[in-house]
Order: structure tokens, then C-alpha cells, then sequence
């Protein structure tokens, strides 16, 4: 775990005016924001991936910090998987790995 990334996020959700921050996850469609960490926890879930691989593949997929992202699209059932585009591209992915990526809501 960084200790940098989770003060960040800590700081941002202590801070009304810098906005809203959620978990990819948690996002619905039409959500838009800004990645401002990617961090894989060993959450329990069953990723299939080890917790670095997961990582390693996301940061690989452009999921980065300062990122644009927006949700466009979740399946029919369990709203899974989600559609994001992501910056300039789109990419589907599992809402158990978009709770990997912390994301700052833009101001409506």
C-alpha cells in the first residue's frame, strides 16, 4: 500500500471543496472524474490475477493518475462488467478490479 496515494485520497474526501472521490466500482453511468490513485488491495476478492499482476494491468490498460475517465456503459446483470472510457479509449472491465482505481467526480 502507498502511504502517499492514501493520504491523498484521504485528504480529498476531508476537503469538501476539492469534491467527491469513490471507488471506480462504486460509479454509475455518466459519472466523470479523474484518476487519483490505482492501488490494488488484497481485498479478498477473487481477482484471478495476484494483487501486483492486477496492478501491473491496470497501470498497463492507461489507468493512471490525472486519467480522464467517465462510465458509459455496466451489464445487465450485477451491473457487470463496466465501460469506461478512458481518456481516449474505451476499455470493459470487472467492477471487482474498478475498485482498484480511485477516481475524483468532476463537479456537476
Amino acid at each position: 500500500m502507498n502511504n502517499l496515494s492514501i493520504d491523498r485520497v484521504e485528504i480529498a474526501e476531508a476537503i469538501p471543496e476539492v469534491g467527491i472521490t469513490l471507488r471506480l466500482s462504486d460509479a454509475s453511468v455518466g459519472d466523470r472524474g479523474v484518476i487519483i490513485d490505482v492501488r490494488a488491495d488484497d481485498d479478498g476478492k477473487d481477482h484471478g490475477v495476484d494483487i501486483e499482476e492486477l496492478q501491473r494491468r491496470l497501470l498497463e490498460f492507461g489507468f493512471v493518475e490525472g486519467a480522464r475517465v467517465e462510465v458509459i456503459h455496466e451489464g445487465a446483470i450485477g451491473h457487470d462488467p463496466i465501460a469506461v472510457r478512458l481518456d481516449d479509449m474505451r476499455v470493459a472491465l470487472r467492477r471487482r478490479d474498478a475498485g482498484d482505481v480511485i477516481i475524483l467526480l468532476d463537479r456537476p
